[in-house]
């Protein structure tokens, strides 16, 4: 069931795709699982080698696709597409490297073993802020593993992932391995098709910390394995004795990366109070030179948001802010000439303690900024949130680093730089951020389970001493 993008059944719209649209795309995924499976693990490294080389003879297109869909600046639709085959490519490397393990026995007679087998057909729910990278962030150790799989896309951006699907197909990956549904209006009836089908044995979800909630309850019945990257509410600590160019750096590429819209940009900026005004003097001045527009205009800096919707939820996490006392240092306006999802890159400063921002997860282009003085002070207000997925802190001094590291309780913490993710490191949370790992050698594991082979009763040689 892998799509063609001129299928007119991959249409958005109401009620397209169902729940029997979902069924039988998990039949599709369990005939093809036999013969995928048994593969060998550089055959299927091979084929996502050759997924890979095709995702890069073709960047600039799938670039387009994801301006159109997603609004990018064209350069940052650009960069994804880069980023999105670092995952084939890393997880053909890892495919051919699936090892087991031999298991010292305690009675002498006896052999154990430890082997890793594909856990079986996987439902993959991706979002649309990422369409091709989290796309392949899946689909790499699935297919690696070798595990077939159905993957609902979002309805806001399908197209991206049709088109990445039928790079598959050229690569070589057989027919029924990978089965794409997508719908707008009836989401929520295919992923409960997934969470409550017995032949799918994984579900992988990247979105918000409600709905994965749901979907874990949704799954009980079927006790399946789940991998979760849920929402954030990511810290981003500057010390006095930080590196205030690189701090500068750091906050607008994981604030204003996708105009604020990914689970790890910073949602909290702290800057210790000595260095705090010239952070935000300078913060400011470079904020006020972006040029927010449409993704294909050579000049722009940031596109829209996603929805008018989203827009007008960051124009309410603003106005809350500015209710209670925040100053608004730039920007603070949606601009209705551009079109109805388009925000101006903000700042917030004086921003008080039962302001919606503090707590909430802001997936847009506003950096709030608060002063501290402490660094007992900056790690308590940090931790203070349901969730963990990513943080950031800037210092020099190694000891702080280290210390502050360890003390906060997030899943990920980056030191001196605003970048997060790479192909091999793992990337994950913990508390409400989810649970599980992706990318990396640890991301694999998650499409797969242990088998304990015992072989008993073996005849056992008495080596003589010469």
């Amino acid at each position: 069931m892998t799509p063609k993008l001129n299928d007119p059944s991959l249409l958005v719209g109401k009620n397209l795709i169902n729940a029997q649209d979902a069924e039988r795309a998990i039949s599709s995924a369990a005939a093809a699982l036999p013969a995928w499976r048994s593969r060998t693990g550089r055959d299927r490294s091979r084929i996502l080698r050759r997924w890979y080389d095709l995702v890069m003879q073709n960047q600039q297109d799938l670039g387009t696709l994801i301006s159109w869909e997603n609004g990018k600046a064209k350069p940052d639709a650009d960069g994804e597409v880069i980023f999105a085959s670092s995952f084939l490519e890393w997880f053909s490397e890892e495919a051919a490297r699936i090892h087991g393990d031999v298991v010292p026995h305690s009675a002498p007679g006896f052999r154990a073993a430890v082997i890793k087998e594909p856990i079986g057909v996987c439902g993959l729910i991706t979002p649309w802020n990422f369409p091709a990278a989290m796309l392949t962030r899946k689909l790499g150790p699935a297919l690696a593993a070798g595990c077939t799989v159905v993957v609902k896309t979002a309805g806001e951006t399908p197209f991206t992932a049709n088109a990445l699907a039928i790079l598959s197909e050229r690569a070589g990956v057989p027919k029924g391995v990978i089965n794409i549904v997508t719908a707008l209006d009836n989401t929520a009836e295919i992923g409960q098709a997934l969470c409550n089908s017995n032949t799918i044995r994984k579900i992988s979800f990247t979105g918000s910390t409600r709905v994965g909630k749901l979907l874990m309850q949704q799954c009980s019945s079927t006790l399946k394995k789940m991998s979760l990257e849920l929402g954030g509410n990511a810290p981003f600590i500057v010390f006095n004795d930080a590196d205030i160019d690189l701090a500068l750096q750091g906050a607008i590429i994981s604030k204003f990366k996708s105009s604020g819209q990914t689970c790890v940009c910073s949602n909290r900026i702290f800057v210790q109070k000595e260095i705090y005004p010239e952070f935000v003097r300078r913060l400011k001045e470079s904020v006020s030179n972006f040029k927010v527009g449409h993704g294909f205009d050579a000049q722009v800096t940031h596109g829209p948001l996603i929805s008018s919707a989203a827009a007008e939820r960051v124009d309410g996490l603003v106005q809350d802010a500015v209710g209670k006392g925040a100053k608004v240092e730039v920007g603070g306006k949606r601009l209705p000439h551009l079109g109805p999802n388009f925000f101006e890159p903000t700042i917030l400063t004086n921003i008080k303690p039962n302001t919606r921002i503090v707590s909430e997860e802001i997936f847009g282009p506003l950096a709030a900024i608060y002063q501290f003085e402490t660094e007992e002070e900056v790690v308590e207000a940090a931790n203070k949130c349901e969730v963990g997925l990513a943080s950031y802190i800037y210092t020099q001094d190694i000891s702080r680093a280290a210390r502050v590291s360890e003390l906060l309780d997030f899943g990920m913490v980056a030191l001196n730089t605003g970048v997060m993710s790479d192909a091999a490191a793992p990337f994950g949370g913990i508390k409400h951020s989810g649970m599980g790992r992706e990318g990396s050698k640890y991301g694999i594991d998650d499409y797969m389970q242990l088998k304990t082979l015992i072989t008993g009763n073996v005849n056992v040689v008495r080596r003589s001493h010469l």
